[in-house]
Order: C-alpha cells, then structure tokens, then sequence
C-alpha cells in the first residue's frame, strides 16, 4: 500500500497540460468492455473519455473501462448525459477521474458541475468510502479527499453560442481545469454545420483560448477528428487536448480501408 493517499493517485493529463504538452484521447461509445481501455493505452493515447451522452453505455460498463483505464495508467473521464448528481458521483465514485460536461451555457452551470465533482469546500461531493482510485485500499477523508479534489477534473464543453457569449465567465470558475469546444455543435448553432473552415470557427478557439490560458485553464479540441490539419493549426493557437475520434469511427475506417483494398486487387486468370 502506497504510504499516502497522494502516492496512490495520478492523473497523468494533469500532469501533461501543467507541463504544457499535449494530450492525445480517444472517445470509448462502442467497446463495452475493458478491452477499450487496454487498446487505448497500448495505442499511445494519454486518456480516454467514456461517451455515456451519444452512446449505449451504462453506467457498471463505464467503471468498468474506467477501472481498466487506471489499471493501465491512462486517465478516464466521462461525458455524462446531463448535468445531475445521479451521473456525475456516481460515475466518480466508479473511477473516473474528470467529467465532461455537455451544454454548458453559463458560469452558474459550470459552478454546479464543480459542486457535485468537489468534496466541501469548494463542492458537494458525497463521501464514498473505498474508491477504485485508490485500488479500493483506505486512506482517511482528511487525506483522499484533498487528492481526489486535485485528481478530478472538470471539464465543460463549449457548444453553443450563448456559451461562446460567456466563455470568459465560465473559464473563471474556481474549479473549471479546461474547456473542450464541441466544434460540430457549435458550428450547427452558428448556423454553418461542418463548415470547419470558417473564419468564425477559428475567431470561436482564439476566443477560447485566450480565455483560458489568461486565467490559467486548458482548452480541448473536439469534433475535428477528420480534419488533422486543423487541429494542427489550433494546438499552435495554443490547445493541449486532441480528442482524436471514437472507437466506433475507428472502426468503421479500418473496415472501410480494408474492403477497398480488397476490392482493388486484380485477378490474373492462368
């Protein structure tokens, strides 16, 4: 047993975005075991995100990539279907170490996922007992909870124009770690859908980015995973988190590319 809680526990894209790095994550919606987990870090990838908004996912298949992710020393976060205590506890206390949080329009929504993510101070978080954090091993609440609080991190989704409006309020909520723009959302609330290329899709990250890096916080890249170029060119603007697709769109590429040569190849007749 690790001799204190804070030996026990990392969060190795923490760590990665306070030495200014960028991290690389996959999104888990079709893979319903630990399987998702194993693949990922033996890909390379630095954290995962379970999908519990767009996929089928429940809630014992989540901890269970959760759990499988902190054995293999990546990060698990999840994108929770709202923004409730139901979700968002009970999917910490299964072994996520961050959440994702969709449609978030204002800095009061953002506190209120800080508040069910965070022990009190700053939040209301619910003490669980033995945490798969910790390998289920037992430290006092005086000592996890501090390292369960800098462990966990909160991440609100920018998707929408009103958030967009309020970007800088909501990048200064005590307790927000990074905002992940929902680059396919948002472009549909702008009235441009997939429209990438458009100049106010690169004004939207200058904005974001300024805003969190002035106050100390991350920016994410999301719904780019087609577009490698782009996303090259918004990591030099300065985000650090790549979420490069899902398993499923993985898949469905490989197969994809696999019929087509296939497909390709010529038959000599004798």
């Amino acid at each position: 047993m690790p001799a204190t809680a804070r030996d026990a526990l990392r969060n190795i894209v923490r760590e990665k975005l306070a030495r200014d790095e960028v991290v690389a994550s996959m999104t888990v919606r079709l893979v319903r075991g630990i399987e998702a987990a194993q693949i990922a870090a033996s890909a390379g990838f630095d954290s995962l995100y379970v999908d519990m908004e767009h996929g089928p996912l429940t809630l014992d298949m989540t901890g269970q990539v959760c759990m499988a992710a902190l054995a293999a020393g990546i990060t698990p976060l999840v994108r929770v279907p709202a923004l409730a205590p139901e979700f968002v506890g009970r999917v910490l206390d299964a072994g996520a170490l961050g959440i994702i949080a969709p449609h978030v329009h204002s800095a009061e929504e953002a506190k209120r996922v800080v508040q069910m993510a965070k022990f009190p101070p700053l939040g209301h978080r619910s003490a669980a007992g033995h945490l798969p954090q910790f390998g289920f091993k037992p430290y006092p609440a005086k000592e996890a909870n501090p390292v369960l609080d800098a462990a966990t991190m909160v991440i609100p989704m920018v998707e929408s124009v009103d958030a967009l409006e309020k970007v800088e309020e909501i990048a200064a909520v005590e307790g927000v770690d990074m905002i992940l723009v929902g680059t396919n959302d948002l472009t549909a609330e702008m009235g441009i859908p997939g429209e990438f290329d458009h100049q106010r899709v690169r004004d939207a990250y200058t904005r974001i980015i300024e805003a969190c890096r002035g106050r100390g916080k991350h920016v994410g890249i999301g719904g780019l995973a087609s577009r490698p170029d782009l996303v090259a060119e918004i990591v030099r603007m300065g985000a650090r988190y790549v979420s490069t697709g899902t398993d499923l769109g993985f898949l469905a590429e490989a197969c994809a590319a696999k019929a087509k040569q296939v497909h390709a190849l010529k038959v000599t007749l004798a």
